[in-house]
């Protein structure tokens, strides 16, 4: 069950980055999509060196690495714990459950891909939530217990966080404005 004082308090942070400008979501947007990519790229030149053999893509991983952590440092601000490292695995986890659900939409298993789809974006938002300081640790226990299935038993435990998260993204951060 959402709140309204969650939803309300949600709203005005919304509200409150907008006015204050203090970031520039749709630059910040751009730039996750593009460390998602970098992440991919590092590991096809892993994958390609491996069965070709060819030393010389280890070499690129480097490369594209220094890019990475480069953009990187410009939305990923918290130092604290493994945040650093976290937020690299969400992208890169959220970034391969689009293209395994683009793989299962083209088989024509419709259900599968929104279940794929659905858990990038969950994952893409929980960045997001951790990286734009949204996450209270307090309320970080309702992601937890496992991943509950539409309908099933336990939804509800980490529906208010997850939707408050969901709706930030849907909301404060914008690609196509220019």
């Amino acid at each position: 069950m959402i709140r309204k004082k969650d939803i309300k308090n949600l709203a005005e942070k919304i509200e409150g980055l907008k006015r204050e400008h203090r970031l520039d979501l749709s630059l910040d947007e751009d730039l996750s999509i593009a460390v998602m990519n970098l992440i991919s790229l590092e590991e096809h030149f892993f994958f390609t060196a491996a069965k070709t053999g060819r030393q010389e893509y280890y070499g690129l991983i480097d490369k594209v690495r220094e890019i990475r952590k480069e953009l990187m440092k410009k939305i990923v601000k918290k130092e604290e714990g493994e945040i650093w490292c976290a937020s690299k695995h969400l992208l890169a986890a959220s970034m391969r459950l689009i293209e395994a659900g683009a793989k299962c939409q083209r088989k024509g298993s419709k259900d599968a891909a929104e279940d794929m789809f659905s858990k990038a974006y969950e994952l893409y938002s929980i960045f997001w939530g951790l990286n734009l300081g949204m996450i209270e640790m307090s309320e970080a226990k309702q992601l937890g217990g496992g991943r509950a299935d539409k309908g099933s038993e336990g939804r509800e435990n980490k529906g208010d966080l997850t939707e408050r998260l969901n709706k930030l993204v849907q909301d404060l951060i914008n690609c196509c404005e220019e």
